[in-house]
């Protein structure tokens, strides 16, 4: 079922299934900002990322000597969630652990998701709560894709990534397969500025981490339209589009990432994984503002 959520500047559309933000679209000039999950291309929104980010090696991942099978970016976005509530201004979903989720996933979990509407501006929150009797491990990440070009009139390379600060980073280098290798590219050098080609993601995503940068902003060299991007504290950012070519890029913050091509070992010992005490909570958020 999808939901409308609305002020003066801003519709929203969500659907309980996945919690997946389905729509943001400008009432000024009834501009759509988010990717219309067109098949063809991609036919996700704004997946969540959970309780994986990427892949496990082979799909399969071992927890105090038990193997289990996760697709690509976890069971939240192949999941229907319950609406909990919903006010003029927010809605909030949840997920909790069921007799299915424990087959692929060993711990007992609560994934609420609640999106608010503030002026140009929405909030998206995740919230894991530990209803285990036992520390629970795991990764969690966004991964929204905007339209590229938003206007019809335009070309994917009218358009750049812009950070709020300048940066020199590498990227970090994935295999053929998605996993990660210990290599890093060196990428930006004391630069703020990706122009969009058809060549940025031949190789797949720009994975940057430990930004300077909390804001990214998503703009067009033909008009002041845009999209400003706030992954606060998010330590992993991924940019990617489809390496074919497809009219949408997707910003990307995380927690957690796919595997390096060599780990062998516990799930509790993957990188970025999180690890969450009984009867504790974790909270991270990131916000989308949109310039009509």
């Amino acid at each position: 079922m999808n939901y409308i959520l609305q002020n003066e500047l801003l519709k929203l559309e969500v659907c309980d299934a996945g919690a997946e933000l389905h729509s943001i679209q400008g009432k000024q000039t009834n501009t759509e900002f988010l990717w219309n999950g067109n098949a063809e291309y991609w036919k996700y929104h704004s997946p969540i990322l959970f309780p994986i980010v990427g892949k496990v090696l082979n799909n399969k991942y071992t927890v105090n000597g038990t193997t289990y099978e996760l697709p690509q970016h976890g069971l939240a976005r192949i999941s229907n969630f319950e609406k909990i509530a919903e006010t003029e201004s927010s809605i909030s979903f949840r997920l909790n652990y069921s007799k299915d989720t424990l087959k692929v996933y060993p711990f007992k979990f609560s994934l609420e998701i609640t999106y608010t509407l503030q002026n140009s501006t929405v909030n998206i929150e995740y919230k894991v709560i530990n209803i285990d009797d036992k520390e629970i491990y795991f990764s969690i990440g966004a991964h929204p894709a905007f339209m590229c070009p938003i206007l019809e009139n335009e070309n994917f390379e009218d358009y750049y990534f812009e950070f709020e600060k300048k940066e020199t980073k590498s990227i970090m280098e994935l295999s053929p397969l998605g996993y990660f290798t210990h290599n890093e590219i060196p990428y930006l050098n004391n630069e703020n500025i990706i122009p969009l080609t058809s060549e940025v993601f031949k190789n797949d995503a720009l994975v940057f981490y430990d930004l300077n940068s909390r804001i990214i902003n998503l703009k067009s060299k033909n008009h002041n339209k845009y999209v400003e991007f706030n992954f606060k504290n998010f330590p992993h950012l991924g940019l990617w589009s489809k390496p074919t070519g497809a009219p949408f890029v997707c910003i990307e913050p995380w927690f957690g990432h796919a595997d390096f091509v060599d780990f062998n070992a516990d799930f509790k010992e993957k990188a970025g994984i999180i690890k969450l005490n009984i009867n504790k909570s974790f909270k991270c958020d990131y916000n989308v503002t949109i310039h009509e």
